[in-house]
């Protein structure tokens, strides 16, 4: 039995060896930005582990733009060449080697999660963060400067030299990262957006920057290789960015070159979320997916392979993104095609593993 699962995704000029993919998940395990060799292992063995795409997580693309003083970036040549063996390594084991770009925002200069998400003072390694407002995330996170128009022309550039660096680096899939109550996130969602000039008000102005931005980077990201978008694609709430905004917005992308929107949700001000049921957010993908007409990644406590397998027969996504199962188990894409089809290829180094009759 051949399941959907397991068949080739061709996007552009790459062909990924299954529809699984490694999420962008932050490990807080960097100084300087630099990865490390807790980013060669883990993003290696998630590789080794059978996954088709394996994504970097957020990597910042400015030094005030990462989540924590221990967050990845691409803002410089030291950090290009420390990620060019890591993608090689995940290319050389069959996985797409992808990296996410990304700017926290107001979000940024806070501590790691497993010390309590606070904002850092400058004095102690932190920054004051930009954002499209003065008005912080809540009131223990820093109080964000607001951008100017030349701030935003900087953050483009910015993201186009990490595109630069990116493919320079080895990658082959990058993804912007606009959801999660992030910079560009922040533009998006009239709950955190009160501007007043052509970058806030109307759903027109406050896609400006996310669309100038993706178009900026198409324009520089070789046409043969993938861009995607991670997108928060509902707020949950009233009043605030939602499905129909962002099937409107995805059209956009669309015509301008973007190749698939990754679907999750939520987290731009601290009330917005909803319970993690299995699958929550597979009906976004499936949305997106329909009315804009355009390809998506479903992704939010997918765990089991037959979970997987049916969002894929029932036409919601194109690709499954997996997180926390992916944390738990390396080698879910391995255990998941022997699930589904009787057999798996693992590594000739550990089949005897998994096959009794294998050399030892």
């Amino acid at each position: 039995m051949t399941s959907l699962l397991f068949t080739p995704y061709e996007c552009r000029g790459l062909t990924l060896k299954n529809r699984i993919g490694v999420a962008p998940m932050c490990q807080y395990s960097a100084q300087n930005g630099l990865p490390n060799m807790w980013h060669t292992v883990h993003l290696g063995s998630r590789a080794v582990g059978g996954a088709g795409l394996v994504f970097v997580e957020a990597a910042a693309v400015a030094e005030n733009g990462r989540i924590s003083p221990a967050d990845i970036g691409i803002w410089n040549s030291e950090q290009e060449a420390a990620f060019a063996p890591i993608a090689a390594f995940m290319k050389s084991q069959g996985a797409a080697p992808g990296i996410q770009l990304a700017h926290a925002g107001r979000k940024g200069s806070t501590q790691v999660p497993w010390e309590g998400r606070k904002a850092v003072p400058v004095e102690d390694g932190g920054w004051i963060p930009p954002g499209p407002t003065d008005v912080p995330f809540n009131d223990t996170y820093a109080k964000p400067e607001e951008m100017s128009e030349a701030d935003i022309d900087r953050v483009i550039h910015d993201f186009v030299e990490a595109a630069h660096r990116s493919r320079r680096a080895g990658f082959e899939v990058l993804e912007l990262h606009m959801g999660h109550g992030y910079l560009l996130h922040q533009f998006l969602s009239p709950l955190s957006n009160h501007r007043d000039d052509h970058y806030g008000g109307s759903f027109e102005n406050r896609t400006r920057f996310a669309l100038q931005l993706a178009e900026a980077v198409r324009a520089v990201w070789p046409d043969e290789l993938p861009l995607f978008v991670r997108l928060s694609v509902t707020d949950w709430l009233p009043d605030a960015w939602d499905v129909p905004q962002s099937v409107e917005l995805a059209k956009a992308f669309s015509k301008i070159g973007v190749d698939l929107v990754d679907c999750s949700s939520g987290s731009v001000v601290p009330e917005s979320r909803v319970e993690q049921t299995p699958g929550y957010q597979v009906p976004l993908s499936a949305a997106v997916r329909r009315d804009a007409g355009v390809p998506t990644a479903a992704v939010g406590k997918i765990t089991e392979a037959r979970q997987a397998e049916a969002i894929l027969q029932a036409g919601d996504a194109d690709l499954i993104f997996l997180a926390r199962a992916m944390l738990a188990d390396p080698y879910w894409p391995l255990r998941a095609q022997q699930e589904l089809e009787g057999r798996a290829k693992w590594p000739v180094q550990y089949q005897r593993a998994v096959d009794p009759n294998a050399p030892s």
